[in-house]
């Protein structure tokens, strides 16, 4: 949580709400995702989804340009860069060494809500005007010491 609220609040000035039943987390087709996969002593995966309206108003606010000029494209590359951002920020509090892939990033032409908990998983989800944001991490390994 904290290193999304990080991000969002103080690279985009963009204030989004925690939401408390993250299984409710639903976003329509044509909604954006950004994944980062983390290699090392703890393995595993952060995936951030977000609603279309979101991720192109995101993108604004990182380009410091008007929502009507940007372009799909440019909403890519700012999931990336926002996955990216998010990653890193929660790299920073995993066991060392730690390494991290480039950011890649798609428009998924699919729905996607919520899954019920699993024990290697971990979601948080906020609220936006602009549209609803998940952010995942999927521990796949760790090796404990």
């Amino acid at each position: 949580m904290k290193a999304n609220a990080h991000f969002w609040e103080q690279m985009l000035s963009m204030k989004l709400e925690r939401t408390l039943f993250p299984e409710q987390f639903c976003v329509a087709a044509g909604h954006m995702v950004g994944r980062v996969t983390l290699s090392g002593e703890w393995q595993g995966r952060i995936e951030v989804r977000m609603a279309g309206g979101l991720a192109y108003e995101a993108t604004a606010a990182m380009m410091m340009q008007p929502l009507d000029t940007v372009l799909e494209a440019d909403a890519l590359d700012a999931t990336k860069e926002i996955a990216n951002m998010i990653a890193g920020a929660i790299k920073s509090s995993l066991p060392r060494p730690c390494s991290m892939t480039v950011p890649e990033s798609a428009v998924e032409n699919e729905c996607f809500c919520g899954e019920a908990r699993r024990q290697d998983t971990l979601v948080v989800a906020f609220r936006h005007p602009a549209g609803d944001l998940m952010v995942r991490v999927w521990e796949r390994e760790c090796n404990a010491q």
